[in-house]
This record gives C-alpha cells, structure tokens and sequence, in this order.
C-alpha cells in the first residue's frame, strides 16, 4: 500500500488526537515499518489496520467509523492535491464513474507499482450508480467514506448503501448511491 495512504494517516490523527497519542499508538503497535512512513514507500496493508485499531482504542470510536472518517480526509487531500479529476466532473455520479477508466489509469502514470482496489459501475439513471468495491484490503468503510465525501464536494446529499462480500481472498462492497442537490 502506498505510503501516502500512511502520511495522511497519521496526519488526520494528529489533528484529532494529538501527537502524544499518535507516538503512543505507534509505539504499542509495535510495526515492522516502526511507524516511519514516506509518501512514495510501500507498507503491509495490515499495519495501516493496526494503526486503525490502536486509533479507534486511543479514541473509543469504533475502527470501521475512523475508516469512514479517512475516507473523509483523503477526499480532501485528492481535491487540494489532483483538482484536474473534479474540474471536469459536474456531480459526484460523474466523478465516481471516472475512479476505474480515469483516474486510476493517471495514479498508475503516478505510481506504477500502486496496488489499486478495482471499481466497477453502472448507472441505474442521472443520479443514481451502483458500484462495486473490490480489493484485497478490507477497507470498503474507507470506500465508503471517500463516497460520502464526494457527494459533499459536489454540493448534494446522497443515499448509500452498501452490502459487503469478505472472503480470504478478497473484500467485496456493492454500493447503491442516489445523490441530489444539497439544500
């Protein structure tokens, strides 16, 4: 998993918890990386997890929500840092649909060693899509985070729902998205 992922990790909880909590919960993980993270290094997906349970102990929140949170942080940092995916995109729909055929395909130009999750979709009309999160890494809170927070940079509230799919191999999310303009 790419180190940025990491970064802004331990950006958010820094934010939110402190930097005392954040050298305490990298500290009792005890991670093979010892919790030094570089924005173009590759890291175990399992030690992102463990950075989540320590935060979600330190914090009380549950860890599938602090996933969803980040969902939230890293859609802000994807529009500061890639405005070219959202200038040509008029709703959340259009962006979401781009992920696979799009912006995937300019991440790769970017990183080409970056082990993507896979998105599939299909519109159901204008303004609703179903989508399809697979990777190997159980993050579809995450996922699901990164949706909610799209809807918002496009000024609509959205309906989401989602029904998961784990096997050993794999972490399946299928998501039903309705959006429209935000009051």
């Amino acid at each position: 998993m790419k180190g940025v992922i990491f970064t802004e990790l331990m950006a958010m909880a820094e934010e939110n918890f402190g930097e005392e909590a954040v050298d305490a919960v990298i500290e009792a993980a005890d991670l093979p990386s010892g919790g030094a993270y570089t924005s173009v290094g590759n890291y175990p997906c399992e030690e992102l997890l463990t950075l989540v349970g320590g935060f979600s102990a330190h914090s009380g929140l549950p860890a599938e929500e602090l996933q969803r949170l980040f969902g939230h942080w890293i859609m802000d940092g994807f529009e500061r840092h890639y405005p070219q995916f959202f200038v040509t995109r008029n709703t959340s729909i259009d962006m979401l649909e781009a992920i696979e055929d799009d912006i995937h395909v300019e991440v790769r130009k970017l990183y080409p060693d970056a082990e993507l999750p896979s998105f599939e979709t299909e519109r159901e009309g204008p303004s609703t899509l179903n989508m399809t999160y697979r990777s190997p890494r159980p993050l579809a809170a995450f996922c699901q985070g990164l949706i909610e927070a799209c809807a918002v940079k496009f000024n609509e509230t959205a309906q989401i729902e989602r029904k998961d799919s784990v096997t050993p191999e794999d972490t399946v999310a299928r998501f039903r998205i309705s959006t429209e303009p935000a009051e």
